[in-house]
């Protein structure tokens, strides 16, 4: 397999990292790469194609006899990447959903709409295009909801407000405001729901479905659950918090009715299908669906991997998923991101850093994300999650404790990063009143 891989974040190097381990695997072109797919082995950076011009990568493609297609971000999936290549480069197989399908992730009124359909357990919800109309139903409602963005918005455009008057400024800001800009002409408005949140990534060929460990994502910025959404700033797998029982009902009442929704509708999906659920009293419920693997979740989760990634997605697009089984290490894994001061607002970049190899590279990864290589050779900061520490252990505790020491080996100015991921899994955490 000679890979072409769109993306520049630290699930593009987790994957990098992961197939290059593939004997199936020849080269690897990252387009446009980061200061840490840089070093993986097979890997090229390709900083001078642009990853949204889809005419430029099939000719990249062509010029270098790639094969294989795996698009990471959502953007390039939602704007049709896998349809223009099946008509400008036949040749190339795609690891990921079809324009149609993606709209799963691209549209939030779309895949509510689609859960009603297909019966799939969700919250109570009401999508709006008018802001006064939006306004006049918080008024109406007698439960806490939550706002989102009906568009792509980077994992920021969910907002949980504590009151009537916060949900009332939230609308402002999305519909008024256009904080996310045309992500936000609509908004989907939902029921609070209360549990544990839980993310399952499934590989998929549209018929047959293989899950990863199941994840727990740390989304707020501060410890303690506090302050803003962001794309995510840690996450364990496997988490305890869900049981077998629960994983069976999961399969069972979402994963199978939405892959077998989507065939029945012509949208075959192939490819990583994220799903985002809560832990209710009264079941587990869709939050949200993403059409690619997530971020940071992929980076504990294919730590976990015991199977070879590449042969894994060569089976999904050539529809025969149901050969191949799904190995896992009898293992913990943890994730911490280290963000840049300001973020999720405003952070500036180009910050030099220093960045030390773990001592012990069996069980401790450094992946980056929002970093790059400058003239000289030195790595400085280009994102606003910059870098992850990901460790694992055969347990969670010392999954945990490795991580924060991976992070250990990161410097730079201004580094935030939370303390307390996989705190709800941990007793101690219970005990010493953490988030609990």
């Amino acid at each position: 397999m000679r890979i072409l891989l769109v993306g520049n974040g630290g699930r593009e190097h987790a994957l990098a990292w992961k197939l290059a381990q593939s004997d199936r695997v020849e080269c690897i072109h990252v387009v446009p790469g980061n200061g840490g797919t840089a070093g993986v082995s097979k890997c090229k950076n390709i900083p001078s194609v642009p990853p949204e011009d889809f005419a430029a990568l099939v000719q990249h493609a062509k010029d270098h006899h790639l094969n294989f297609l795996i698009p990471g971000p959502e953007a390039p999936l939602v704007a049709g990447i896998t349809d223009y290549f099946h008509q400008h480069a036949p040749g190339v197989q795609v690891f990921g959903p079809s324009k149609a399908a993606a709209q799963m992730e691209g549209s939030k009124t779309f895949s509510k709409d689609f859960m009603q359909r297909h019966k799939i357990p969700t919250a109570r919800y009401q999508n709006f295009s008018d802001l006064h109309a939006a306004q006049a139903y918080i008024d109406s409602v007698d439960h806490n909801v939550v706002i989102k963005a009906d568009g792509l918005a980077a994992g920021k455009g969910v907002i949980i407000p504590a009151s009537k008057a916060e949900a009332q400024q939230a609308l402002q800001s999305i519909m008024g405001d256009k904080e996310f800009g045309s992500a936000g002409n609509s908004v989907v408005i939902e029921e609070c729901l209360k549990g544990d949140e839980i993310s399952i990534l499934s590989l998929t060929d549209g018929s047959t479905i293989l899950s990863l460990p199941p994840a727990q994502d740390h989304k707020r910025i501060g410890d303690g659950d506090t302050g803003p959404n962001t794309g995510g700033m840690g996450t364990y797998a496997p988490t305890p918090l869900v049981s077998q029982a629960q994983l069976e009902e999961i399969d069972r009442t979402v994963l199978k009715p939405t892959v077998d929704g989507m065939k029945a509708e012509g949208m075959t999906f192939v490819g990583c299908l994220f799903t985002g659920l809560m832990l209710t009293r009264s079941g587990p419920k869709v939050l949200e669906y993403n059409v690619r693997f997530g971020d940071p979740e992929t980076q504990s989760c294919l730590a976990l991997l015991d199977s070879d990634l590449a042969e894994l997605m060569r089976a999904c697009c050539a529809g025969s998923l149901a050969d191949q089984k799904l190995e896992v290490l009898g293992l913990s894994a943890c994730t911490v991101v280290v963000a840049a001061a300001g973020y999720p607002g405003s952070y500036a970049k180009g910050t030099p850093m220093r960045v030390q190899r773990p001592k012990d590279d069996k069980g401790t990864y450094i992946f980056h994300a929002g970093t790059a290589i400058g003239d000289a050779g030195a790595l400085k900061t280009s994102g606003g999650r910059v870098i992850a520490a990901t460790a694992t252990g055969e347990t969670l505790r010392e999954a945990v404790d490795s991580a924060y020491k991976g992070v250990g080996l990161i410097e730079f100015e201004g580094m935030q990063y939370r303390k307390d991921i996989a705190g709800r899994a941990l007793p101690w955490n219970r005990s010493h009143g953490g988030l609990d």
